[in-house]
């Protein structure tokens, strides 16, 4: 990707964080790592998005299950609520970061942006379904609902970027 000055500020913060960090991987002998890094540009700021988005997800929903819905007497009511809760702040954030940082995608009317935002959405929803059966087959089995929401997250993450390369942000 160019610089150009038609570039968000979002990207512009995230590069220059993003070779800091690869200076520093230079700096400690691991130039083959950091030009491997570069190679395969997209794929790793979007695990790097994805890892940031997981983490609000996760702290969205212990936010949601331990503070603001713990009074829920049906422990299935709280996690569903909660899920649903991060799903939705995990959502903004998601399509923030991968729009502006992952692939950098500009719409140029207003239709082409109200599509976008409604594939983006349409395919999260998809696989919050998966991530909510995921929850709700932890209560049923008594299972850490933390733990099963790290291991749906992994299944979502993998999902949503397949998702997002393939019908959201495809390059035209």
């Amino acid at each position: 990707m160019e610089n150009t000055d038609r570039e968000n500020f979002t990207l512009k913060v995230f590069k220059i964080l993003e070779n800091f960090g690869l200076l520093i991987l230079e700096k400690i002998h691991l130039k083959s790592l950091a030009d491997w890094y570069r190679k395969h540009i997209e794929g790793m700021r979007y695990l790097i998005c994805g890892g940031l988005s997981t983490v609000v997800n996760i702290l969205s929903y212990a936010l949601g299950s331990y503070i603001l819905f713990r009074g829920f007497s049906d422990e299935t009511l709280r996690v569903n609520i909660s899920e649903i809760f991060a799903f939705i702040v995990a959502l903004i954030f998601a399509y923030w970061v991968n729009k502006t940082i992952v692939f950098d995608s500009k719409c140029e009317s207003l239709k082409g942006l109200v599509k976008e935002i409604f594939s983006f959405t349409s395919c999260r929803i998809f696989t919050e379904v998966i991530s909510i059966g995921l929850m709700n087959l932890a209560v049923i089995i008594k299972m850490n609902d933390i733990i099963m929401k790290i291991i749906a997250n992994i299944v979502v993450i993998i999902l949503n970027f397949v998702l997002s390369k393939l019908i959201i942000f495809k390059k035209k």
